[in-house]
């Protein structure tokens, strides 16, 4: 028979479960209040601090799962209790992963610790990519970051907008332009430290779904950082830069940048957030529709229902496995050679939004009120078609990749 199977290990089962029970006794209670407040649940994040959910540890584990499935399994799980509360938990994560991506051990170590704090000082740490004028096109990217080499020192000017946590974070992760010669190859990653002045707030966004995760404008004016913030080292950046230059001139085979990087790491794990939030949906929908009766039955017994029903666990089950793909070959060093990551981020997002309306559907009236969960399920599943590359983008990179063709 081999070694093949899909089937979870032990420990990977008791893992889930205990995530499971803190998303349905602790997450799910307080969903439909931190969503009406719009504000970041901390009183939930401690709690999660607290019994290690919500801590590096954790999250290294996780990381280090031989198989890969660690990290989506605790995200389809938390995504399960509600997509709000899970990404302030997770939030933090793109941050410490934009670190992983490209710093050296030495920043890894000092600067991922702080970006949780601990069960009695919780922190948040945010990753800053995305501007006004540079959302999909990363080329279009205004920060800049200059050095001052007199005192060791880089200065970051701009604004940077669709920030999770951004401005409450303890730790800001920011990409900024250091060559506007190379265009999107000349950004590099810098980590700005606690009560770094020139960092503050902009607007908060007031949002359609993910309410309870905090989202806004992070303004940076003449902030200056100690030249050892710039994630990987000014030694490798300087190497880098000059293979790029060189490469431009030659039009030689092209450098990835610091936040395509970090998004290419994170895919599958987003993708698996919209598994939970479809999953989510879909039992919802399910155990309405068995008890639900119309007409002197369950609504199940029509075939209109329960065909709906076959559809949405057969998609969902299917965007699963995508994602599993994908954080298997990541964790075996696989390459995507077929752009499995967007593949797996562009079908699990389609289907999460896709689901979460079939399930409004199938509760009919009720299921446009806020006193059932998919109406809110809804709104949450609908920015996994738009946040950490559209549906638009995973296409065009997923069509790149295939062609070897420079698709616009």
């Amino acid at each position: 028979m081999g070694d093949f199977t899909l089937e979870l290990n032990d420990d990977q089962k008791s893992v889930r479960d205990w995530i499971h029970g803190f998303a349905a006794d602790v997450m799910r209670p307080a969903a439909a209040e931190w969503d009406e407040r719009e504000e970041t649940p901390w009183p939930v994040i401690q709690e999660a601090a607290k019994i290690g959910l919500y801590s590096l540890d954790f999250y290294a584990q996780q990381f280090f799962d031989p198989t890969g499935l660690g990290i989506p399994m605790a995200m389809e799980e938390l995504f399960w209790g509600d997509a709000g509360i899970g990404l302030s938990i997770v939030g933090t994560g793109l941050a410490a992963v934009g670190v992983l991506a490209n710093g050296t051990e030495e920043q890894i170590g000092t600067w991922v610790p702080q970006m949780y704090g601990d069960a009695n000082d919780v922190k948040v740490a945010a990753f800053c990519s995305s501007e006004p004028d540079a959302g999909s096109d990363v080329s279009a990217m205004r920060t800049r970051a200059v050095y001052d080499e007199a005192k060791d020192e880089w200065v970051l000017n701009g604004t940077k907008t669709w920030a999770t946590n951004g401005g409450i974070a303890a730790v800001h992760v920011v990409v900024a332009v250091v060559d506007p010669e190379l265009g999107s190859k000349g950004h590099a990653s810098f980590i700005v430290p606690p009560n770094t002045p020139g960092l503050s707030q902009g607007q908060k966004f007031k949002k359609h779904g993910i309410r309870a995760s905090h989202t806004a404008e992070v303004v940076l004016e003449d902030c200056r950082i100690p030249g050892e913030c710039l994630l990987g080292g000014k030694e490798k950046l300087d190497e880098r830069l000059a293979r790029a230059h060189e490469r431009a001139k030659t039009g030689g085979e092209r450098v990835k940048n610091a936040a395509m990087a970090t998004f290419e790491a994170s895919r599958p794990a987003v993708g698996a957030q919209a598994v939970g939030i479809a999953r989510a949906a879909y039992e919802v929908a399910l155990d309405y529709a068995k008890t639900r009766v119309q007409f002197g039955r369950p609504i199940i017994d029509n075939q209109g229902i329960a065909f709906q029903l076959a559809d949405m666990r057969t998609q969902i089950d299917a965007a699963r496995l995508l994602v599993w793909r994908a954080s298997w070959m990541a964790a075996a060093g696989r390459p995507f050679t077929s752009a499995e990551g967007s593949m797996s981020k562009l079908y699990a997002g389609e289907t999460a939004k896709t689901v979460t309306a079939q399930a409004m559907q199938i509760l009919g009236g009720n299921g446009y009120t806020r006193e059932y969960p998919v109406e809110r399920m809804h709104r949450d599943a609908a920015i996994y078609t738009i946040f950490e590359g559209t549906s638009e983008i995973q296409r065009l990179v997923i069509a790149r990749t295939l062609s070897g063709m420079p698709i616009r």
